[in-house]
């Protein structure tokens, strides 16, 4: 199973289309889909302030503020190998 972590905000368009693109993959390759709001955490607004969305698989970053279901699922088949 790869994990995905989407670090968002609301009121995010990019962040509501990275959410769609996630699900879309989930629904044909075994993920772990957790999502984070940055607004949560003044550490993470300082990492991450106006840069979201960002994307980690398996714990590194992959992709910010944009990823198309291509990409993402040929991501997530190398990381299962």
């Amino acid at each position: 199973m790869v994990r995905i972590t989407l670090y968002s905000r609301h009121g995010c368009h990019l962040c509501d289309a990275m959410r769609a693109v996630v699900a879309a993959v989930g629904r044909d390759l075994p993920l772990q889909a957790d999502e984070i709001d940055v607004d949560a955490d003044p550490a993470l607004v300082a990492a991450y302030g106006d840069q979201v969305p960002v994307l980690f698989v398996n714990g590194r970053k992959a992709f910010k503020y944009r990823v198309d279901a291509a990409t993402l699922r040929a991501r997530v088949r190398r990381e299962i190998g």
